[in-house]
């Protein structure tokens, strides 16, 4: 990469704002694991989104299921607002983490 385009990419990063993305999960929930999944495998492009793994069984968990009335997992909030609960899609996903940016 050169210092242009370094220059460039460092701009866009300072343009970014910051996200909050936490993820309520249960033990042996797939849909968790896929999401997690998913969200690794694109989460060098995001650095400015600070990821938690939160599971349900601990007080945090409890106390988040019960805030944002989570009833099925996994629970997906981004920026203290939960964005869905129980699945996902990829595409509406990464279409609100634009809109966020």
């Amino acid at each position: 990469m050169g210092v242009e385009e370094k220059n460039r990419e460092y701009g866009r990063l300072l343009l970014m704002k910051d996200i909050a993305l936490d993820v309520l999960a249960s033990p042996g929930c797939r849909v968790c694991r896929q999401f997690e999944e998913f969200w690794h495998s694109i989460e060098k492009d995001w650095p400015h989104v600070t990821f938690r793994h939160i599971e349900v069984t601990t007080r945090e968990g409890q106390e988040m299921a019960q805030k944002y009335m989570i009833l099925a997992s996994p629970g997906i909030i981004l920026n203290n607002e939960l964005w869905a609960t129980g699945g996902f899609d990829k595409e509406k996903f990464l279409k609100k983490l634009k809109a966020l940016s």
